[in-house]
């Protein structure tokens, strides 16, 4: 896609891919996973997906574009018809975008209909895909997702659920599940639970959702989180848990708390808010400056920004006003005013910062060019000094879980020390808050010398599993049969 996104900002972030929703016996099902997924929306904002089944057939909508505009017809939605749905909302990572691998994924199997939605990473799709295919399995789609499905299909099992139990045993990598079959849902999270999942109940409804508060939004309860490793099966005569997995140390994701979940929600058992005041709190302790106001880089740096006012008993000021308002224009890469897009999105608050000594306070630095902006406007308005202040250690290495991540070598802090990313930005002074620091703020022991309880690879480069694709790639002479590289969900 050739247009220019007038959210700079947003474009220098690492992008969760994907938020599933799924909701078994309740009238109208497709409706309420609309609604969970429009409290997803930020997980996945290039297309969105719904399956519903009826108690005889499986309805499918699929499109690009966000929730809103595709879920508001009444003639899209009164086709969804039954009291089982799943719905998903995802990015694509490299490969193509189209329509044919926007999910939920649905397959006719030998024990009937099967529909599939995934937030993760399989980290030996390409390896699985490659096998497959040449065992004579035809793909529809370039998503790891569909691997899944020709594994559940190729599997010897008898029954769905061992057959899924199968397929999953040959993965590797990072999944959360909401599986669809004539007989009922199926919820799992991997072994070591990287990507969230959580259940609800609203009646005699069940909900499975990636984030607490779309539970929130249809007006559910919050019951508690799927376990990794956990697989969930909801039948019309009730709920039942197993745990088909050898029992692993879990590795949740640690950047959900950073920043990809949304404040308001509760992941592994964390309120998202207090865990980023707490990091803004403890990022003031191990870097003060002496400063006039704190100003948080909107809106993911903001509830740090709170703690590390707090902390630091420096007022709290919004020194970026972003509108709310501006999607995506016909302002081309090449237009001589590109340039001035990055204030359509944010604009310094001018008559605060002239003058003033200030510290901003962000989630992340990525590429750099956000955080060079940043400072360049505070800097225009008159600020006397700008600091800046990332809530997060140094992201120094790529995600192969779920997440967008540019290659290393377009990670700023990858090719730099601190110093030398502070002059690159521009900023008097630069500091990230150390991962001692981080598992502080989130209520842990120090990692450092000890067992990590997060995956936090993107920071320390320890990945938790396995990276058969990424291995292969990397060996010289190694030939990838595949004619595009397989997206992520």
């Amino acid at each position: 896609m050739d247009d220019f996104s007038t959210n700079p900002f947003d474009d220098d972030k690492l992008r969760e891919e994907c938020g599933v929703f799924g909701v078994y016996n309740t009238e109208d099902a497709a409706a309420m996973v609309a609604l969970g997924l429009h409290a997803l929306q930020h997980r996945g904002q290039e297309a969105a997906g719904i399956t519903s089944f009826d108690g005889q057939l499986f309805h499918s909508h699929r499109a690009m574009g966000h929730v809103a505009g595709n879920f508001d017809r009444e003639d899209t939605m009164s086709g969804l018809k039954g009291s089982v749905a799943a719905g998903h909302v995802r990015y694509s990572t490299t490969g193509e975008t189209s329509l044919r691998n926007v999910q939920p994924l649905y397959a006719d199997l030998v024990s009937g209909g099967f529909a599939v939605a995934h937030n993760g990473n399989i980290s030996n799709a390409i390896h699985l895909r490659r096998d497959l295919v040449r065992r004579g399995s035809i793909f529809q789609s370039t998503s790891d997702t569909e691997v899944i499905i020709h594994l559940v299909a190729t599997s010897t099992y008898r029954t769905l659920v061992d057959r899924l139990i199968d397929a999953l045993k040959q993965v590797e990598g990072a999944y959360s599940l909401i599986c669809m079959t004539s007989e009922g849902m199926i919820a799992c999270r991997d072994p070591l639970g990287i990507r969230p999942l959580v259940m609800g109940k609203l009646g005699d409804s069940t909900i499975f959702a990636s984030e607490s508060v779309a539970l929130d939004i249809v007006g559910a309860e919050f019951v508690r989180s799927v376990e990794p490793g956990e697989m969930i099966i909801v039948r019309e005569n009730g709920v039942e848990s197993h745990k088909p997995f050898a029992e692993s140390a879990p590795r949740p994701c640690i950047f959900e708390h950073v920043y990809f979940s949304r404040p308001d929600s509760i992941v592994d058992g964390n309120s998202v808010y207090s865990v980023r005041k707490a990091i803004g709190a403890e990022l003031a302790k191990e870097n003060g400056v002496e400063v006039d106001y704190v100003i948080p880089v909107p809106d993911s740096g903001t509830p740090a920004a709170i703690g590390y006012a707090e902390a630091a008993k420096v007022p709290f000021e919004l020194g970026i006003i972003r509108s709310h308002y501006v999607g995506r224009t016909f302002i081309q890469p090449g237009d001589g005013v590109r340039h001035l897009g990055v204030k359509l999105k944010h604009n310094a608050n001018r008559n605060l910062v002239a003058g003033k000594k200030i510290v901003l306070i962000d989630d992340s630095i990525v590429r750099g060019t956000t955080s060079l902006k940043i400072v360049q406007m505070m800097r225009e308005a008159g600020a006397a000094e700008v600091h800046m202040r990332i809530a997060s250690p140094p992201t120094m290495h790529s995600c192969y879980y779920g997440v967008d991540t540019p290659e290393r070598e377009k990670l700023l802090a990858s090719r730099m020390d601190v110093e030398a990313m502070r002059e690159h930005i521009q900023a008097d002074s630069l500091a990230f808050i150390t991962i001692d620091g981080l598992y502080r703020a989130l209520g842990e022991a120090k990692r450092e010398g000890g067992q990590p309880q997060y995956c936090d690879a993107c920071f320390t480069g320890q990945y938790p599993t396995i990276l058969t694709d990424q291995d292969e790639m990397e060996q010289p002479g190694q030939l990838i049969l595949l004619n595009e590289r397989v997206q992520t969900a």
